[in-house]
C-alpha cells in the first residue's frame, strides 16, 4: 500500500519545502512540492504536466509533482506546509476548512485556486461477481480506496447512502490504490472496488481491457438525495457514457464531485497570479496530457462549484478572464 510520499521526500520537504514563500528576497527561488495522487489516477499525470510547465515558465522556480494517497492527505499535507499546490476534491476541501472528519480540530487554510473536471466516483467489478446493483455488495469482498484518500471519503458517504454498514455488511474490506484494486481483482481477491476519478482513468482501463473480463459498473445515482441531505450540495448525479471504457456497453448512472487546485491563503498573491498564468496559458497542452483537462474552462470557475474560500488572488484572476464566479 502506498505512503502519502516516500521517506526521502518526506524528508525532503520537512527540511527545505515548507519554506518557499518567507519575503521577497525567496521570490527568485521558488520550491513548489505538489501533491497529487496515485499513479493509476488523473491527478498524478496532470500535476506531473503543471510541474513542467511552472518550472518552464517561471524563473527561478522549481516543481516536483508527488505521488500521494490522494485528496484528503493531500490538505493534510498542505495544513503542514508540506506541499504548496495540491490537486483535491471538494468533499475533503470542505472537511478542511471546516475542521471535520479526517481533520477533526486541524483547520486547514485552504484556498481555491482554480475549479478544474469533475470527479466520477465509479463503482467497479466484472460480469462473473455477479454483482449489478449496491445491494448485491452485501457479503462482498470490496476496496474503498487507499487510506487518506477522496475515494476512502466518498465511498463511505456512498455505503452509508445504501443503508449498508461498513464494517457488518461485507466479507473483507480492503484499502486498496486503484492499480492495487485491479490487481486484486484480476487476482481474485476482491469482488469490486470504488475509485473516485475523472474519465477514463488508467486503472480502469486495464481491468476493461483484460482478455476474457467483462466490465461492470454499478448504478448509484439514485442515492443522490440521501447523501445530500447529509453531507450538504458537493455531490450530484452525472452520467458516463457507454463506450467510455472497454466493452462499456451501458452508460453508468453515477455520483459525482467538483475538483480544485488549492494554496494556503498566505500565498502571496504574485506566486498565485503566476501559477495561474502557466496553467491557463497552457491549458490546451494540458487537455492534451489527459482529456479531463478539456474541462478547465472559464465556465467552471465558480464560487459554488468550489466549494472553500478562492484565495483573493485568484478571485481577481478568473474576474479579469472574464469569469462571473
Amino acid at each position: 500500500m502506498k505512503r502519502s510520499i516516500t521517506a526521502p521526500r518526506r524528508a525532503l520537504l520537512g527540511a527545505g519545502l515548507a519554506l518557499p514563500f518567507i519575503g521577497h528576497a525567496q521570490a527568485q527561488n521558488l520550491q513548489f512540492s505538489i501533491a497529487t495522487g496515485t499513479t493509476g489516477g488523473v491527478y498524478y499525470p496532470l500535476g506531473g504536466a503543471l510541474a513542467n510547465y511552472i518550472t518552464r515558465a517561471i524563473p527561478g522556480s522549481a516543481a516536483t509533482a508527488e505521488v500521494t494517497a490522494g485528496s484528503t492527505a493531500n490538505f493534510q499535507l498542505l495544513g503542514a506546509n508540506r506541499a504548496q499546490i495540491v490537486f483535491g476534491q471538494v468533499d475533503a476541501a470542505v472537511d478542511s476548512v471546516r475542521g471535520a472528519g479526517q481533520f477533526r480540530g486541524r483547520v486547514v487554510p485552504t484556498r481555491a485556486i482554480a475549479v478544474l473536471y469533475t470527479n466520477r466516483m465509479q463503482i467497479v467489478t466484472t460480469a462473473d461477481r455477479n454483482i449489478r446493483t449496491m445491494a448485491d455488495l452485501k457479503g462482498k469482498r470490496i476496496s474503498t480506496g487507499a487510506p487518506q484518500s477522496a475515494t476512502e471519503l466518498f465511498a463511505q458517504r456512498v455505503i452509508e447512502a445504501a443503508g449498508l454498514d461498513l464494517n457488518r455488511d461485507f466479507r473483507g474490506r480492503e484499502r486498496l490504490s486503484p492499480a492495487e484494486s485491479t490487481a486484486a481483482i484480476r487476482d481474485g481477491k476482491i469482488d469490486a472496488y470504488f475509485f473516485v476519478s475523472g474519465v477514463p482513468t488508467s486503472a480502469i482501463t486495464d481491468l476493461a481491457a483484460t482478455p476474457g473480463t467483462q466490465l461492470v459498473l454499478i448504478d448509484h445515482a439514485d442515492l443522490a438525495a440521501r447523501i445530500v441531505e447529509k453531507n450538504g450540495p458537493v455531490y450530484f448525479a452525472e452520467e458516463i457514457p457507454a463506450g467510455t471504457y472497454p466493452g462499456q456497453t451501458t452508460p453508468n448512472r453515477q455520483l459525482s464531485v467538483a475538483n480544485i487546485i488549492a494554496v494556503r491563503e498566505d500565498m502571496p498573491a504574485d506566486t498565485v497570479r503566476k501559477i495561474l498564468d502557466v496553467m491557463w496559458q497552457n491549458r490546451e497542452d494540458w487537455a492534451r496530457v489527459h482529456s479531463a483537462a478539456r474541462d478547465f474552462t472559464l465556465a467552471v470557475q465558480k464560487t459554488a462549484a468550489a466549494g472553500v474560500p478562492w484565495h483573493p488572488a485568484a478571485e481577481a484572476f478568473w474576474r479579469a478572464q472574464g469569469a462571473t464566479l
